[in-house]
Order: structure tokens, then C-alpha cells, then sequence
């Protein structure tokens, strides 16, 4: 029972937001006639370095939202900083889609678009330089520069491991 409490305050003290990136509207043609459906891909994240994307599908929208976010909710990384953007260039493939990510200098803003500025939004990187390349398809690009932050690695573990200094590792 304590587990479970203490589980309760710690998704409590999370406050996590989510945005819808498509909905797509889906039909199946049988004997009667078509049957409509949604599809929503949705993006959540605390904008403090935990982001997840989920995908719901629902005969409404709003259900198939709420299946999305609850989706996304278990399918949530832990993405590693320096200062105001990610540690190292990077690329993620999934499907069709392929997307880079590479840091930028403070100041610079979040260059992205469609998905990957969402996914960026809500991991809470603040600094970055992203390309989006072969497929546009929400879902590809939304679970490509998921890989890609996946893929990322944690400065200080790096240097704990190879024995060095952080700025000497990625020169």
C-alpha cells in the first residue's frame, strides 16, 4: 500500500503536458457501409528532460486522445542535457523518416518543425538545430526523433567510463 502511495505522489509531483501532433480520420468499408475511426499521435512531457509519444485510435477523438497520452505516459525516456541543448549530434531513423538533431548555442531556438518541434518542446531542449529528412509522415518522423533522443548519451557517464574530462570528450 505504501508503494503505492509514494508512486501516486511522485506522477502528482510530475506535471507533465501533452499536445496532440495529427489526427487522422481512418475508415474500413464493410458490408453496411464504412466505419469511421481515429487515429491521435500525442506528444508528453514535464519540459525537464522526460518526453514520450503515443498513438491512440477510438470511434471519437477525444478517446482516442486520452488512449495517446496514456500510451505516451509508458512510452516515456529520460533525454540527457548540457546547458540549454543536447550533448552530441544525432541521428534517428525509423521507418521512413529520418531525423537529425544537432546542438546549437544558447540563443539559438528551437529550429524545427511539425513534430520534432513538439517532441523538443516538451523534452524542454531549448537550443537546437533539427533536419527532417525522406518521409513527412507525423508518425515516422515522431518515432525517428524519438530513436534519435534514445540514442543520446549522458556526458558525465561518457567521461566516468572513458576516464576523462566532459568538454574532452566529443573534441
Amino acid at each position: 500500500m505504501a508503494k503505492d502511495q509514494s508512486k501516486m505522489e511522485i506522477e502528482e509531483e510530475i506535471e507533465l503536458k501533452d499536445r496532440v501532433i495529427s489526427i487522422r480520420r481512418t475508415t474500413k468499408v464493410v458490408k453496411g457501409g464504412k466505419n469511421l475511426s481515429f487515429s491521435a499521435l500525442v506528444a508528453v512531457g514535464n519540459e525537464n528532460g522526460m518526453v514520450g509519444v503515443g498513438m491512440g485510435k477510438a470511434r471519437e477523438v477525444p478517446p482516442a486522445i486520452a488512449k495517446a497520452v496514456q500510451n505516451a505516459k509508458k512510452n516515456m525516456i529520460i533525454v540527457p542535457f548540457k546547458d540549454t541543448t543536447i550533448p552530441h549530434f544525432v541521428k534517428g531513423v525509423h521507418g521512413g523518416g529520418t531525423v537529425i538533431l544537432r546542438p546549437a548555442s544558447k540563443g539559438t531556438g528551437v529550429i524545427a518543425g511539425g513534430a520534432v518541434r513538439v517532441i523538443m518542446e516538451l523534452a524542454g531542449i531549448k537550443d537546437i538545430l533539427t533536419k527532417s529528412l525522406r518521409s513527412h509522415n507525423p508518425i515516422s518522423v515522431a518515432n525517428a526523433t524519438m530513436e534519435a533522443l534514445r540514442s543520446l548519451k549522458d556526458p558525465k557517464k561518457i567521461s566516468a567510463i572513458r576516464h576523462k574530462e566532459e568538454e574532452m570528450i566529443w573534441q
